[in-house]
Formats: C-alpha cells, sequence, structure tokens
C-alpha cells in the first residue's frame, strides 16, 4: 500500500481575516494536511487561546522558530514584522512560505504568484518564500490572461471600488459604527479613513505623488505586469473607496488589436470555471451582496462601444478575502504538496 505523503502545515495569524479564511478554505476543500498548528504573536500565555478546525479545538500559540522547524508548509498572515521575521526563516528551517499579506510581494527574489496564470514557476523550483498578490492583482490578472490566448489589448483602463476590508478588521469595524453614528445621530468617529465612509465615496487615503496617484495603485500596476510579463501593458487603473464591507468592484475598459462581439468574450469567460458570467437579464444582477463569500470572478455585464472600434466594458465582483486571497493560495499549496517528495528527509 502506497504511504499517505506527510504534509506538516501553520498559520501565523489566526485571527486576521486572511488568516480566518484561509483555515476555513483548508477545513472546507479537505486539504490533504497531515498536521496542523496556529499562532498568533497575540498570544502572551500558553493556552490562554483557542480556534477550531475541521470541528476540532485547536490551541493558538506564539510563534517561534523552533516551533516551525519540521514544517512543510508556513501560511503567513499577521504583521509586517511578524511575516517578514518567519518569512526570511523559511530557507534556514527548511519549510516553505506563503504570504498573503503585501509584505513579500514587491520584492524580487519572492515570486509573485497568481494560480493559472503564472504558477508554471513553481512546477519548475522549489521557493522557500512566496507571495500571495493584491485581490486587484489576481482578478485582473485572470481577466487579462484569459484573453491573451486569442485576442490581444492594445488599451486597459479600471476604475476599482475598494471595501473596507481591505483595510482588515479594523476597516469593517469603522464602516459599522460610522454607519449605526449616523443612524442614531451620534458622534462620528474616524481613525482608519481621514474622511467619514459610511455613506460615502473617497479617493485613496494614502498621498498622492506628482501625478496624483497613491503608492497602493503604483504597486498594484506593478505586480500585475510582473503577473502577466508584461512591462509594457498598456493598463492603468485608480481605486475609490466605497462604503462596502467585502468585495472589489471592478469597471475595466477594454480596447482589442481585432475584431469581437460580445457573445465571443461571453464564450471565452464562461470556458473557464475560474469565472461566473451572469445572465443579462435585470433579474438577476451580479452585486456586491451576491457575491460576497463565493469562490468565483464574477461577471456581471460586457459592454460593446459603438463608436469606438474593437473597445469593450467589463463589469466584474470578486470576493476580495476567498478568490482575492485564501483560495488562491489554496492553489499555490497544492502544488508546492504535489512538488513534495514522498518522504522527505528529517531538517
Amino acid at each position: 500500500m502506497k504511504a499517505k505523503k506527510k504534509f506538516r502545515v501553520a498559520l501565523i495569524g489566526t485571527d486576521s481575516l486572511r488568516g480566518k479564511e484561509i483555515k476555513n478554505v483548508l477545513s472546507v476543500k479537505r486539504f490533504p494536511l497531515t498536521e496542523i498548528q496556529f499562532f498568533d504573536p497575540a498570544v502572551e500565555e500558553e493556552y490562554s487561546k483557542l480556534t477550531q478546525f475541521a470541528d476540532e479545538p485547536k490551541v493558538i500559540t506564539r510563534p517561534n522558530a523552533d516551533a516551525l522547524s519540521g514544517l512543510d508548509l508556513v501560511f503567513l498572515s499577521s504583521d509586517a514584522e511578524t511575516n517578514r521575521t518567519f518569512g526570511r526563516l523559511a530557507a534556514e528551517k527548511k519549510y516553505q512560505a506563503i504570504d498573503l499579506t503585501d509584505t513579500f510581494s514587491s520584492e524580487e527574489d519572492v515570486p509573485l504568484i497568481v494560480a493559472g496564470v503564472n504558477d508554471e514557476i513553481l512546477r519548475e523550483k522549489d521557493f522557500p518564500l512566496i507571495a500571495n498578490p493584491h485581490a486587484v492583482t489576481i482578478i485582473l490578472a485572470s481577466l487579462l490572461h484569459r484573453l491573451a490566448g486569442k485576442f490581444e489589448v492594445s488599451r486597459a483602463v479600471a476604475f476599482v471600488l475598494q471595501p473596507v476590508s481591505a483595510f482588515d478588521e479594523s476597516g469593517i469595524e469603522e464602516l459599522a459604527a460610522q454607519s449605526a453614528a449616523l443612524l442614531t445621530s451620534s458622534a462620528l468617529k474616524k481613525k482608519v479613513f481621514r474622511e467619514q465612509v459610511a455613506f460615502n465615496l473617497l479617493s485613496p487615503t494614502e498621498s498622492p505623488d506628482a501625478n496624483g496617484f497613491s503608492s497602493g495603485e503604483r504597486r498594484i500596476l506593478a505586480e500585475i505586469k510582473r503577473v502577466l510579463q508584461r512591462p509594457d501593458l498598456p493598463l492603468s487603473l485608480s481605486l475609490v473607496q466605497a462604503p462596502v464591507f467585502h468585495t472589489y468592484a471592478i469597471m475595466l475598459y477594454l480596447e482589442l488589436t481585432s475584431s469581437a462581439g460580445i457573445a465571443d468574450l461571453v464564450r471565452l469567460y464562461r470556458e473557464s470555471p475560474l469565472f461566473k458570467v451572469g445572465s443579462r437579464s435585470a433579474a438577476s444582477p451580479i452585486t456586491a451582496v451576491s457575491v460576497a463569500g463565493k469562490e468565483p470572478i464574477f461577471i456581471g455585464q460586457i459592454k460593446k462601444e459603438e463608436t469606438l472600434p474593437h473597445a469593450f466594458w467589463i463589469w466584474t465582483i470578486t470576493d476580495n478575502l476567498t478568490r482575492g486571497s485564501a483560495l488562491n493560495a489554496w492553489e499555490i499549496a497544492k502544488i508546492l504538496f504535489q512538488r513534495r517528495p514522498q518522504n522527505r528527509p528529517p531538517s
């Protein structure tokens, strides 16, 4: 009988939004791990904090280098300092790490992976540390990569509506508190966002550069070009902060170099299980509420310009914690599992 491949996993940052989501995905998808450990830097006393995995109680402990020795894979979902410490220990301690945050996404020696787009890199070589890109990078890289097999894009512009969960629990709490305060005529508190976010739209909260773009917008654009290996990609994007808890909504404008119809694009996206193309009927619209918590990249509408040749608008909404983070990391983890030898020598 063939021996079961051992795969020992850990999660650092168990109680973060991304940590909770990857934990749920690993459990629901029945990832073939043989052991999982949970860590959080906020834990001060042993056995003071618990979580649950696959209907079993688990203890959350404080991370330390010795505790990670002998593991195969570590998910990093904590603060930047903690992620950096244990991400850079991966090579020394002989485990692989997937960063679910933005800690390593701009570092050239760390591969930035969107599953189904450039994951062939992982099939060719072992890396101690891998970065999960920004949710917008995962969404737009997937949309543009799907087109690339049949159509060449001569121009693309993305208008992105960002949820408050991009700022983790603190963003969610601030929107909820402000909404309640406004409805009850209470004092409004602002901590995460410079201006009122409830029932409002905001330009990026970061300081703009000389051309008016934020560092976050520049970083996402650089990530997309890197993932697609297209440094000359004719893409521009702009972020607007929306008063929604979850999901990125993106209006993507495209100009193609060859003739196509709406049906061609619909057919192309429907051929991939990654995408869910909605009905053109107004009876079943794709909205942030209907998409939250779901797995696909939802395409709600494709419009073809009449006055501009080969130009289209694509309206898409995607959950930033499922497809925009945890599911991409889970698919990366599956590749790493497949590459592991049957019986890895002890470290």
